[in-house]
C-alpha cells in the first residue's frame, strides 16, 4: 500500500522538544491544517463543522530511524522501564504513524475558497504530514471504563512555572499562556532530572531557556530565535 499526505500542520512547535506527549494535554495550542491542492476543496470538508473533534493520522517525519527494537522506554515510566512497542505510544514504531484526537475550532476559507482547519490540542510539530482526517464519534470512540495500564498508575507530572514579568513581555500574551501550559507538563526528557542544567528549545520563533528544581520550573530567558 502506498499512501501520500493530504496536507500538513502549521503551528508554533518549531522542534520536537517540549511538544506535549499526548494530544489535548495543552489544549490552548492552536494549529492549522493546510491541505495540498488535490484536497483543498470545499467538498472535501463538507459537513465537518458539525463535529467537535477529529482524529488525525500523521507521520513522525522527524524520526531519524524506524523502530529497531520490539521494546521501548515510555517517558511516563521515567524512561527506565521497558514495555512492548505495541504497549506504548512511542514515536519509534515499525511504521512511523501517529494518531491524535483534536478539537475542531473552526473551518476557514481563503480568497480562492480553499478550506483550512483550525484545531486545538494537537501534539504535532510544525510541518507534520497529515495522511488522513476522520471525525471523532463519541458513542464508538469513547470508553469511560477503559483500563489504561501503567498510565493509570503513574501520575502525570505537573510543575509550577515562575518567571520575571520582563521576560514575559518578549512574547505575545496568548503565546505566553500556551507556553506556560506546555512547561507545566515538564517537557524534559524522562531520563534528565539535573537541577543544575539549563534546558532550551524553540517555540513560536523564540528561544526559551529554563531550569527545574523540585516541582518548580523557572523561565530564565526568552529571546528571538533564528528566522
Amino acid at each position: 500500500m502506498k499512501i501520500e499526505p493530504i496536507g500538513y500542520i502549521k503551528n508554533d512547535f518549531d522542534g520536537k522538544f517540549a511538544v506535549p506527549r499526548q494530544s489535548n494535554i495543552a489544549d490552548s495550542i492552536k494549529s492549522k491544517i493546510i491541505f495540498f491542492d488535490d484536497y483543498a476543496k470545499a467538498e472535501a470538508v463538507k459537513g465537518i463543522e458539525d463535529f467537535s473533534h477529529l482524529w488525525l493520522i500523521w507521520e513522525f517525519h522527524k524520526n531519524s530511524h524506524s523502530a529497531t527494537s520490539l521494546t521501548v522506554r515510555p517517558p511516563r515510566l521515567g524512561g527506565n522501564k521497558r514495555v512492548g512497542v505495541f504497549a506504548s505510544r512511542s514515536p519509534f514504531r515499525p511504521n512511523p504513524l501517529g494518531l491524535s484526537a483534536v478539537r475542531l475550532e473552526s473551518v476557514e476559507y481563503n480568497e480562492s475558497g480553499e478550506p483550512m482547519l483550525i484545531v486545538s490540542g494537537a501534539d504535532l510539530i510544525d510541518g507534520t504530514p497529515i495522511y488522513d482526517i476522520k471525525p471523532y464519534i463519541r458513542f464508538s470512540d469513547s470508553y469511560p471504563d477503559a483500563v489504561c495500564g501503567y498510565v493509570d498508575t503513574v501520575p502525570f507530572p505537573t510543575l509550577n512555572v515562575v518567571y520575571d514579568d520582563k521576560i514575559a513581555n518578549v512574547i505575545p500574551r496568548d503565546k505566553m499562556e500556551s507556553l506556560i501550559e506546555i512547561l507545566s507538563g515538564d517537557p524534559r526528557p524522562a531520563y534528565q532530572k539535573d537541577e543544575n542544567r539549563i534546558y532550551g528549545f524553540s517555540y513560536a520563533k523564540k528561544e526559551i531557556k529554563f531550569t527545574v528544581k523540585g516541582d518548580t520550573l523557572t523561565i530564565t530567558e526568552i529571546k528571538d530565535g533564528e528566522q
